[in-house]
């Protein structure tokens, strides 16, 4: 064999695919378009899922890519083999109802055998059952001798996800490492759990339909997926044990062991380490390159995790400091051949990567402090064992490390409740599956949408009209095909053709009316549940409406147009963010309707008042300048010279709809205004952070524009008239009274002060002795909890030694709180449980360390009774010392 580079790899493998006919297509994002069924991109073929189900038609048939992955089911174990790993590369052909069987393993063998010179007679192959075709093709075509065809079953050799969607035979390719690496069976193959045979590429045979559990029938277009893992072939290439110790790789785990003072393969627990930041710092980098931010759901939430496992394998190594981005960097310089939009977003990796380090570490301290007080709490507890929530809180919540939690308990002589860490852990996991909307690619219904499909399909003219003559083609009710609808029925109606935008992009659908000879159908809403079909779901206000009908389709122009200028505004809006706060801003979510907008985006810090005051001051400027708006369909090659922006996680066909106004140029499928200066107006209502480095702005436009202000110069209006001042002395006046304020304020807290000197003199003389201890329990005419614990201390200060138990009442709560002086509490007297009995009785709850203990309670009305309770037991636990 020969040596293989991976960047060799890659590019021979596309050269290789695209010598015989097939597109060779960019990898997508780690996020999948539009599939809410995954969390990350985790196959080559996940991008291609809506061809291979029938959603939508292939700009191509035949595809071939290197799709980066990220696979986390098992998270915990990456770093313990090095077989594990989170993110790869898979390198993929697909046919789409285009080449079978014959030509998918033909090929396979020729770039095996002859581009790769793997020797022939190291190569096994396992194929289904009963697939005969590619037994013959491998046997009788190929040539490979019948004894290296594996029969295995449908475990290994048959993919399916469920009734209802496509399925099919598989056939896995097999390097027969040598009996060395085997079991010491003679009759060791493929299929065998020992490390002779490795598997390095599997050919999906997209030949049947499942209809019901176990019964199948051909498909008519029958479809190839094929899959090899890009670095698993590349150690073979290579000659090296492992994934880590390739080419693309060695030099970030080099890298990482240089930080810690090591090397690779000195020390296997070192090694561990070594390989989870290797791992995750390649998964990290490109999460974050495919604008997924951290958070502690979903998406954010891995990225969360993979940031937070490697700086903690970072301080296991030794590792003082941030360091992840020197990690960063070394990742994207042997990344950037295949990947050059890494070097493009670099900065912005930098900034999410050392927001969330940084972060990190805080939490870590903070959780060292937690389970030192967890320690300091169970100390006089018989068994000395921290629960297994305590141990998932320091985990989950502080990313507190379970080996660290279980090392500084044992030092302490303290065990961990392993069992309740992992039921914990189970429940966690089982929030994730949750989480995950829990459907398939296409919903139940999905077979009917594609019959429309097939039928007829839906043209969207809304670009250019608002209403347009259609003909029905088809009518849903109650999710079943039905000819007509009746006044008062709820439905969904599908039109040859309809100026109505099914909501997408972040943009609401239109809403309007269907109108035929004999009824009436109102739209409420519009959407586009597989390509080409686009569905008007609402009810029939009057009449009668039938498939076949002829009608007149008709959105309401003036929502669309509101609708529109608050769809342009985002593009300004984003636009001037850009030119403001800089280029590493980026759309991450938006939302536009005929009230306002929403625009979310990445960003670092709050925007500050004078940054949000040339930001609208832009947008407006923009809007007086009344550019047209023009939009254009070119290749995304084009648009991209064109300087157009795509969004993070977006897929886009080869043809994509540019929008351009003024110096701003989107790649956009949404309606907008013809001008800018219809957008009219332009305010900025908020600003605010939703997640760790994403920030939202609302904003709205047009008439809401003038609304909004119109309610600010009310409120303003109505400011003067109660200040008695003119407006351009508003603000002059409204000081002076805050000023006034201010003084009066600290008048009255010198008053209450003294007041409360007076009551501490009194207390303290009206206090009572008990074996030398002075003990006070009172009602006190105080209103606030600070207030009631300031006496106490005074007390208490005043008091040598002293137990004070006091409580304040209004009309509708109780205060209390409770104290004792060092020498006293936790002996004599505990203060927490002290205040649970007086609170118990007050309708409340509360407790506190045995110094200093405070309660609240809801029934006032019972302080006296919690006052003779709790003096009771004083004086009784006093007495006994």
């Amino acid at each position: 064999m020969k040596y293989i580079t991976a960047d060799q790899m890659r590019s021979m493998f596309l050269d290789f695919f695209k010598s015989k006919g097939h597109k060779v297509l960019p990898s997508a994002s780690l996020v999948p378009h539009g599939d809410t069924s995954l969390l990350l991109t985790g196959a080559g073929m996940v991008p291609f899922k809506p061809y291979f189900l029938g959603q939508e038609e292939p700009e191509y048939r035949r595809v071939s890519t290197c799709q980066r992955c990220l696979r986390t089911p098992d998270l915990e174990n990456v770093g313990k083999t090095d077989r594990h790993g989170t993110f790869f590369e898979m390198l993929g052909n697909f046919s789409f109802g285009d080449y079978f069987k014959e030509e998918a393993i033909s090929w396979a063998w020729e770039f095996i055998t002859e581009h790769m010179e793997i020797p022939k007679d190291r190569l096994w192959v396992s194929i289904y059952l009963d697939d005969d075709e590619a037994f013959q093709i491998w046997h009788e075509k190929i040539g490979l001798p019948e004894g290296r065809i594996v029969r295995l079953g449908k475990d290994d050799n048959f993919w399916e996800i469920g009734v209802g969607y496509p399925c099919g035979p598989c056939s896995e390719i097999h390097y027969d490492r040598g009996v060395e690496f085997g079991c010491g069976n003679p009759d060791c193959k493929p299929g065998c759990d020992c490390e002779r045979f490795m598997e390095f590429w599997n050919l999906v045979f997209v030949q049947y339909i499942q209809r019901e559990a176990g019964k199948y029938e051909p498909l008519e277009a029958r479809s190839i997926d094929t899959g090899m893992g890009m670095e698993r072939i590349v150690a073979l290439m290579q000659g090296v044990k492992s994934i880590f110790e390739i080419d693309l790789i060695k030099p970030i785990i080099d890298k990482a062991a240089s930080l810690a003072g090591t090397s690779y393969g000195k020390d296997e627990k070192a090694d561990i380490s070594l390989r989870v930041i290797t791992d995750h710092a390649r998964a990290l980098t490109f999460l974050i390159s495919d604008g997924v931010l951290p958070s502690n759901e979903g998406r954010g939430y891995v990225l969360r995790r993979l940031v937070r496992r490697a700086a903690r394998h970072g301080r296991l190594l030794g590792i003082e400091g941030q360091f992840l981005n020197e990690m960063v960097d070394v990742v994207i310089q042997q990344m950037q051949t295949g990947y050059p939009e890494l070097v493009e977003r670099q900065d912005y990796i930098h900034k999410v990567v050392n927001l969330e380090e940084q972060r990190f570490y805080e939490t870590l301290d903070q959780g060292l402090n937690i389970l030192q007080e967890i320690i300091r709490r169970h100390e006089s507890d018989s068994e000395k064992v921290i629960s297994g929530r305590d141990v998932f809180r320091l985990y989950d919540t502080y990313g507190f490390p379970v080996e660290l939690t279980s090392e500084i308990a044992e030092e302490q002589g303290f065990t961990i409740d392993e069992a309740g860490f992992q039921a914990e852990m189970e429940q966690q996991r089982e929030r994730a599956r949750k989480a995950r909307v829990q459907k398939n690619y296409l919903d139940e219904h999905a077979e009917l949408y594609r019959q429309l499909h097939e039928q007829a399909e839906s043209l969207f003219v809304g670009y250019e009209t608002t209403e347009c003559s259609a003909t029905v083609t088809a009518i849903i009710k109650d999710n079943q095909l039905v000819e007509r609808l009746s006044a008062g029925e709820t439905g969904i109606v599908v039109l040859n053709k309809t100026p109505f935008y099914a909501e997408g992009g972040g943009q609401v659908s239109d809403t309007g009316t269907i109108t035929s000879k004999a009824g009436q159908f109102s739209v409420k809403d519009v959407s586009s549940p597989i390509e080409g079909v686009i569905a008007h779901e609402g009810v029939l206000i009057s009449g009668e409406l039938h498939a076949g009908d002829s009608v007149l389709a008709s959105v309401y122009s003036k929502e669309r147009l509101d609708t529109a200028r608050h769809h342009s505004a985002t593009h300004l809006l984003h636009k001037a963010l850009r030119e403001v706060l800089g280029e590493h801003v980026h759309q991450s979510g938006s939302y536009v309707d005929p009230q306002r907008l929403r625009f979310d985006f990445t960003h670092f810090e709050a925007v500050t008042p004078e940054q949000l005051k040339l930001v609208e001051q832009k947008v407006n400027e923009a809007v007086m300048a009344n550019y047209p708006v023009n939009t254009e369909t070119t290749t995304i090659d084009d648009a991209k010279a064109k300087g157009a922006i795509a969004l993070f996680g977006e897929k886009y066909g080869s043809s994509v709809r540019v929008v351009a106004m003024g110096e701003s140029v989107e790649l956009c499928g949404g309606t907008h205004v013809s001008a800018t200066g219809d957008i009219g107006l332009f305010r900025i209502v908020s600003e605010s952070s939703i997640a760790a480095g994403v920030r939202r702005i609302e904003a709205v436009a047009g008439k809401r524009a003038l609304e909004y202000t119109d309610q600010r110069e009310e409120i303003l209006k109505q400011l003067t008239n109660v200040l008695e001042v003119p407006v351009e002395q508003a603000v002059e006046q409204l000081e002076r009274f805050i000023e006034q304020q201010k003084q009066l304020q600290s008048e009255l807290n010198q008053y209450k002060r003294k007041a409360v000197a007076d009551v501490v003199t009194d207390l303290a003389a009206a206090a009572e002795v008990i074996n030398d201890v002075s003990l006070v329990v009172a009602e006190v005419d105080l209103t606030e909890a600070e207030q009631l614990r300031s006496l106490g201390d005074k007390l208490r200060e005043r008091l040598q030694p002293s137990v004070i138990f006091l409580g304040a009442r209004t009309q509708e709560k109780v205060l209390l709180v409770a104290m004792a002086t060092k020498d006293i509490a936790g002996k004599a007297v505990h203060a927490g449980n002290v205040i649970k009995t007086a609170a118990q009785i007050c309708g409340g709850g509360g407790g506190g360390r045995p110094d200093m203990a405070q309660a609240g309670g809801r029934l006032p009305e019972k302080l006296p009774e919690a006052l003779e309770t709790v003096r009771e037991l004083l004086v009784k636990q006093l007495e006994e010392m």
